[in-house]
């Protein structure tokens, strides 16, 4: 991934060794206009990926992906200093990306309106996809057409796009570890500074790259992985003297103190949205890394988001993912730069120690939901798989035939053996658990089937695509744009059938099944207390629609409820009338304001 040559290292073989540029002749217009063309070109590229995103998500008004979406909202709202939203017992949200969404809240004046500035704050920071996938292409060795084609290809892969559409940490964390890699990247392979201009740009990269995995600390727990991934570069390159001993210093400074912010700011969220404590996911990890069926349930839930990221990414990802173990392994003959081979194989190995640091980590976390999305799932790597992706592409446009197709061969006989794991470890459970269409937005349109999942017919789907990638760039002539033009369509199609499919229909039924605005004025409730019994899906959907109160929770099987709030929402029992639904008779002056029976759970809604 090298671009540039230490100081020190050898002199570069007449393979990659380029000749003097002659000077230019007098009168030659300077490259100014070709710098204005390509500025121009990333301006309207980076625009157009804003109104894609904006366009996808024109008609998302309601969290649907609970609880996640919703907790991500409500840490915004608390930091805001607007109301509690109590989400006891839930997963911890942390507060990194809710910083991002405070102009989306200070300039909203309701729930709808805070959802979709959010999701414009998503668009502005997603689309930079484009310029850092371009940086990223350049790096590898793409030539600057290609990468400027492919990067646009890259910034719509359904793990870019799709999730630009939901208030979620997924929006913004492709852009953080793209951003990190590059930063990384050019800090340890920089020549030792020249001057006082060079020595800031490095000192530059070098922090900037400690706080981006701080601030992605702050966003998800998989920010964890980046530290110790980032850790373990800063220690590499002190042992190895690729950078004195001040630059690795003040890199390591800023991640350190970077990290002390973040674990502040996640802690003052815990009594405004954790007052009895969370899900403790922490005990999972501990219980299935000391047992045997916890490192069976550990390891092939971690292969299959690997299965899932090759399937969904037609192949090109694995090749990725093969293309940087070969570069860990073999590094001289991965590096186009002499003497980087050292840093090639400790950028591979942070890379790969990310994969299966995120993979195997999340997997070991995650309770038993007794859902398909539990054995296959997407969202946990789609943080790294655009870096996949690129390098899978760079294979593809830069390998010669004999390497290509090995490439595509390791390729496909890993996405092969990651189904086989699947299905060794999940067998019927892949039919009879739960399917949650948004789990599966890459391989339902594979198998176009919304309702279903099918291992096998995604796995050939998936294998389908990456023999026509390896088809269609092998001419050098016309072999990239077709190429690009075959997975732009499959990304795009991936992801705009997923929005109709699955998101649009999602906020209708969210709507239909918790609006509560047609019946009260929700801005003179300044509190609401949902019973325990209600769906949490739909509690969560009353805390945002009532977004100016504090909510709070009670059962109220065995609790009162409380009748110091201004809107109480109880379980509504079967075979009674909503007016039945307060145990044991309501207090004078409370009365029913709504009530709906649906398919997530019945409630009413009271007030006085």
């Amino acid at each position: 991934m090298s671009t540039r040559i230490p100081a020190g290292a050898d002199s570069p073989s007449p393979a990659v060794a380029r000749p003097p540029a002659a000077p230019a002749a007098p009168g030659t217009a300077p490259a100014r206009p070709d710098r204005r063309r390509w500025a121009l070109l990333f301006g309207l590229g980076w625009l157009a990926q804003v109104a894609v995103r904006l366009w996808l998500g024109a008609e998302q008004t309601v969290p649907v992906a609970t609880p996640d979406e919703s907790g991500y909202l409500f840490a915004a709202r608390v930091l805001a200093g607007g109301p509690d939203a109590d989400m006891s017992s839930g997963t911890v949200y942390r507060g990194g990306y809710p910083l991002l969404l405070l102009p989306a809240l200070l300039a909203g004046d309701g729930p709808v309106a805070v959802y979709r500035g959010a999701l414009v704050v998503n668009a502005l920071v997603s689309a930079l996809m484009l310029p850092l996938g371009y940086l990223l292409l350049r790096r590898l060795g793409v030539r600057r057409r290609w990468s400027y084609v492919f990067a646009h290809v890259t910034a719509v892969l359904p793990c870019v796009l799709f999730y630009s559409e939901f208030a979620l940490t997924d929006a913004v964390l492709p852009v953080i570890l793209v951003g990190w890699l590059l930063l990384v990247h050019r800090w340890l392979n920089a020549p030792p500074p020249a001057d006082r201009a060079s020595s800031v740009r490095l000192h530059l990269a070098g922090t900037g790259a400690s706080l981006l995995v701080a601030y992605a600390y702050a966003c998800h727990s998989r920010g964890a992985i980046l530290l110790v991934a980032h850790a373990g570069l800063l220690a590499a390159a002190l042992a190895c003297r690729w950078r004195r001993r001040p630059g690795v210093s003040l890199a390591a400074l800023a991640a350190a103190a970077g990290t002390a912010a973040a674990t502040l700011l996640n802690r003052s969220l815990l009594p405004h949205m954790y007052p009895h404590g969370d899900n403790d996911l922490g005990a999972n990890v501990v219980r299935r890394i000391t047992t045997e069926d916890g490192w069976a349930w550990t390891m092939s839930l971690g292969t299959g988001q690997v299965w899932y990221q090759a399937v969904a990414t037609g192949g090109v990802a694995a090749v990725g993912l093969v293309a940087v173990a070969f570069a860990a392994i073999r590094p001289a003959a991965a590096s186009a730069v002499p003497g980087t081979s050292g840093r090639t194989r400790a950028l591979a190995l942070a890379v790969l120690a990310v994969v299966a640091g995120i993979a195997f980590a999340t997997s070991a976390a995650l309770p038993v939901e007794y859902r398909i999305g539990n054995y296959v799932y997407g969202r946990y790597l789609a943080c790294v798989t655009p870096v996949l992706f690129a390098v899978g592409v760079a294979v593809l446009l830069r390998a010669s035939r004999r390497a290509l197709l090995r490439a595509a061969a390791a390729a496909a006989a890993l996405t092969l053996a990651a189904a086989c794991v699947v299905q060794w470890y999940a067998g019927d459970l892949l039919s009879l658990y739960t399917y949650t269409a948004y789990d599966f937005p890459e391989t339902a349109f594979l198998t176009w089937d919304w309702a279903e999942f099918h291992l096998w017919h995604a796995t050939l789907a998936g294998l389908a695509v990456l023999f026509a990638a390896v088809v269609f760039a092998r001419p050098r002539r016309h072999g990239p744009p077709v190429l690009a033009a075959v997975l732009a369509v499959v990304g795009i199609g991936m992801s705009v059938t997923a929005t109709d499919r699955i998101a649009r229909p999602l906020v209708r039924e969210a709507v239909a099944q918790t609006d509560l605005r047609g019946s009260v004025d929700l801005r003179d409730h300044r509190s609401i207390a949902v019973d325990w019994n209600v769906p949490w899906t739909t509690r969560l959907s009353h805390y945002y629609w009532a977004w100016w109160s504090e909510g709070s929770v009670f059962d109220a099987r065995w609790t009162p409820p409380p009748q110091n709030a201004d809107l109480i929402v109880l379980a509504w029992p079967d075979n009674v009338p909503a007016s039945a639904s307060w145990p044991h008779g309501a207090p004078p002056g409370w009365h029913v304001v709504d009530s709906r029976r649906t398919d997530t759970g019945d409630w009413a809604a009271w007030s006085r």
